[in-house]
């Protein structure tokens, strides 16, 4: 198969990708190794994580296209009240995580509909369930990938770009792409957060997520798992209570916290706004995807919430940097974590009447796409990351060094982002790291190699560091840097171009800037306070 452009995942950072592409007339063909396109939005199943001015700016136009189409969805196809439906802002979950909490399957609708014109025109292929298992490579350019099916039938895709969005940025290591796992030094990076020798290993947590319902008078309580007599025990030296809890610390104080978990709990007001309220402290609407309250009476028995806490964060070991065997156990452990902690609800969770467990809990395998009701696929905080052009470091955008200052500006940003910096616990021991941050740019050379010529990263796999990868990784700034992938990619393509001359020529560099803006993009923030 040949292309002009292709794009290694289909999650937030290569859908975006491919639209960029599309809209410029160029073919895309797009490789997933999981059946839905959407990475954390759908196949995670995790809402968006967003910041506060989300609704007024700070994001493409492609992504608020999004956003408003995930509204108009519920709109159009679901039964809302008329309090509901008049919501400019409808939050269909009412979530406190995010201002959009949504179902998955309602983000895959979208984002299928988003590419939908692009497939019946014929230039946009899209081959689910295919993972790349080798990278064809000619000096400093990668000319073909190789994908497998679940069937095992392999097919090579050429194609003279090539975007690494994968979750753990798998072409780096087929392509021999120089690249950096784990925790930088604080030697080699001058970030005040970092430790004193390099740290490989030592990787932000994944979690593998599922969605419950609650049946009152019901039991639908699953078998032990296999594992639950481990983790049911498992404490970290670092943790207040053993993981199979609802205490665990908060995540920029780090105090000890004891969160309530109360099925149809009175919601009251929702304000979904972390720079506000992290909303974390009651689970059931924390992370809640269907609120039962939004629609007619009588349509649904139950609200549907997401569990995605921090007691399903997995420590005992990373996904890259081991052996494939090792890898497979970590995947195996988080799966019987998450199990472990539905298990532990639905029979030995506290509850306010002086009880314990709550079986009528019900796991929605239909809203997962799966047949066990888990996610379809882990949910990754950090991946291997390039070895970049531009490296985004801590001191660039830390509120504690740069303060009233703000972050550093870019004369290459391709785009805006605003996030703490948020590190979750880590398999290398580390609590949480939380650091204040300034609003900030993606600068373009974040995105190029040092050294391959026509790989670009579409997605967390840019030049940023263990640490400021904790605020590059959200769906918003995912989706933007993916985007602005997808446009140079083809900008280069129609103009005879290569990336480092887009960066590096002042004139061809403000030509690309200002075609990004006549797309939506948002290069430079307005005048606004970090939070």
């Amino acid at each position: 198969m040949r292309t002009d452009v292709l794009i290694v995942g289909g999650g937030v950072g290569g859908v975006a990708a491919a639209l960029a592409a599309l809209r410029r007339g160029r073919s895309v063909v797009i490789t997933e190794e999981y059946d839905w396109l959407g990475g954390q939005l759908t196949s995670q199943a995790v809402p968006p994580d967003e910041h506060a001015w989300i609704e007024q700016f700070g994001c493409t136009r492609s992504f608020r296209a999004f956003r408003e189409g995930v509204r108009e969805h519920y709109r159009t196809w679901y039964p809302l009240t008329a309090a509901a439906r008049r919501q400019p802002d409808l939050n269909p979950g009412l979530g406190r995580v995010s201002r959009l909490c949504h179902e998955p399957r309602v983000a895959l609708a979208v984002l299928d509909g988003m590419l939908a014109p692009y497939r019946s025109a014929g230039t946009l292929r899209v081959l689910t369930g295919h993972r790349a298992v080798a990278a064809h490579v000619d000096g400093d350019r990668i000319t073909g990938v190789t994908v497998t099916s679940r069937t095992g039938e392999e097919r090579t895709v050429e194609a003279p770009y090539v975007l690494d969005a994968t979750e753990l940025a798998d072409l780096l290591p087929l392509a021999d792409v120089e690249h950096v796992i784990g925790f930088e030094s604080a030697a080699e990076t001058g970030e005040p957060s970092a430790p004193s020798e390099a740290q490989p290993l030592n990787q932000q947590a994944f979690s593998w997520v599922f969605a419950v319902e609650h049946r009152d008078g019901e039991d639908h309580t699953i078998d032990r798992p296999a594992q639950y007599g481990f983790w049911r025990e498992y404490q970290p030296d670092y943790w207040p209570d053993r993981l199979l809890s609802l205490t665990a610390p908060d995540p920029r104080t780090l105090e000890t916290l004891t969160r309530t978990f109360v099925p149809h709990a009175p919601s009251g007001p929702v304000v979904a706004d972390q720079s506000a309220d992290p909303g974390d402290r009651d689970l059931w609407q924390f992370r809640r995807i269907f609120a039962r309250e939004q629609y007619e009476p009588g349509f649904a028995a139950s609200d549907i919430t997401v569990v995605n806490w921090p007691m399903i964060d997995y420590l005992p070991g990373p996904l890259v940097g081991v052996t494939d065997d090792e890898r497979d156990k970590h995947l195996e452990g988080s799966r019987q974590l998450s199990l472990s902690m539905l298990h532990w609800l639905q029979t030995e969770a506290p509850r306010p009447d002086g009880g314990t467990g709550w079986p009528g809990l019900r796991l929605r395998p239909d809203v997962m796409g799966t047949d066990d009701g888990l996610a379809m696929a882990p949910y990754i905080r950090e991946s291997r990351r390039i070895r970049a052009q531009t490296r985004i470091v801590e001191q660039d955008l830390s509120m504690a060094v740069r303060g009233d200052a703000g972050a550093v500006h870019y004369p290459d940003s391709v785009g805006v982002g605003m996030y703490r910096i948020d590190l979750h616990p880590s398999t290398g021991g580390d609590n949480y790291i939380d650091v204040p941050s300034s609003p900030f740019q993606i600068p373009l050379g974040a995105l190029l190699p040092v050294r391959m010529r026509n790989l670009l990263a579409a997605g967390k796999n840019i030049g940023t560091t263990h640490i400021t990868n904790g605020c590059y990784r959200l769906h918003p700034v995912e989706w933007n840097i993916g985007e602005a992938a997808g446009a140079l990619a083809a900008h280069c393509l129609t103009n005879s171009l290569t990336p480092e001359q887009v960066r590096t020529d002042a004139r061809h560099l403000g030509t690309f800037q200002s075609e990004l803006v006549q797309d939506g993009f948002e290069l430079a923030w307005p005048e606004v306070k970090g939070y």
